[in-house]
């Protein structure tokens, strides 16, 4: 049985509401109505419920350095050190570490081992770059990223703006790209004519995707999750990503994103997840991560993080109470 609880965003605590989602498929647009000439989707449907939670960390540890893959044995023992590092219910580490440990290691969802190819286990999701690691970011990323953490500083609760994203309740791994964090790793997938819903347990953000070859909005128009687009390439959905906002949160990305996601269904039970980022004005180069998934019989349950979310209100008042103080 799934655990459920409210957690309180904005002092280091993320937020998971009770309620069970109901997926509604929408009608098409009749701006742009499913072409008869619409190809048929593979016979081999990607429908169901998928669980991304892993151990496998986005970039390679120091530890597996040169080892993409890695024996069970390996594997096993890194899990059992990692998993004891970072439990959450430690008292061992002064004041500020235990309080920063809130959530209870209950709680979390992260999965049990690392995810596995090939009949070995990875030890990176990144497998482009061949070292496993981010490419560098340019020059003009890094300084943007300097500019703002600056002013984050100096202005540091003057309104929710100035606060993360994820205290706000407007990003975690749901992405797009989808990558694993410590609970609400469900995505559910919906098929039908013309389209294809991309339904993320997190936040509940649901993508919807066209297949019907429809031209992509100006460069004006831009999207908090990008504008897809989706293709059949055989078995394998392909979806196209652009026009996103600047606020993308992805690792230094801005709004000149260009995201490619593939998934491909390997068995009844495994789909492989896989999705390339290019933005050249944020990375010296182009970056791949794979991320095998497995088919989950559980439903999905409504993320209320902003319904719940005091935390953030309680930061905005305690820093106007700090402000009267100085007066």
């Amino acid at each position: 049985m799934r655990r459920l609880a409210v957690f309180l965003v904005g002092a280091g605590v993320w937020g998971l509401g009770a309620g069970l989602i109901s997926a509604q498929r929408p009608a098409p647009s009749p701006k742009h109505p499913v072409p008869s000439h619409q190809p048929q989707a593979p016979a081999r449907s990607l429908e169901g419920v998928w669980s991304f939670s892993t151990l496998t960390p986005l970039e390679r540890p120091a530890e597996f350095a040169g080892k993409p893959l890695v024996s069970d044995t390996e594997a096993a023992a890194w899990v059992k050190q990692n998993v004891e590092r970072n439990n959450r219910d430690r008292r061992d580490g002064g004041a500020d570490v235990d309080v920063a440990r809130a959530v209870n290691d209950y709680w979390f969802e992260r999965g049990n081992e690392l995810s596995a190819r090939n009949g070995q286990r990875m030890t990176s999701l990144v497998v482009d770059p061949l070292d496993g690691k981010l490419p560098p970011l340019t020059a003009d990323a890094r300084a943007r990223l300097a500019a703002r953490a600056a002013d984050n500083r100096e202005h540091p609760a003057d309104g929710p703006e100035n606060r993360s994203l994820q205290e706000r309740c407007l990003s975690f791994n749901a992405g797009p790209p989808m990558l694993p964090g410590p609970y609400n790793n469900y995505v559910q997938i919906l098929q039908m004519p013309g389209y294809v819903i991309i339904f993320n347990e997190m936040i509940h953000d649901a993508r919807i995707v066209p297949l019907d070859n429809r031209p992509r909005p100006p460069a004006s128009v831009r999207d908090w999750l990008g504008i897809p687009r989706g293709r059949w390439d055989g078995d394998t959905l392909v979806v196209e990503s652009t026009n996103f906002t600047a606020n993308t949160n992805l690792r230094g990305a801005d709004e000149n994103l260009q995201l490619t996601e593939r998934f491909t269904l390997v068995d009844r039970t495994m789909l492989l997840y896989e999705f390339t980022v290019d933005d050249p004005t944020a990375f010296t180069r182009p970056w791949t991560a794979v991320l095998p998934m497995t088919r989950t019989n559980d439903r999905l349950f409504e993320y209320a993080c902003h319904e719940g979310n005091y935390a953030l209100m309680d930061i905005l008042r305690g820093a106007r109470f700090q402000e009267q103080k100085k007066d």
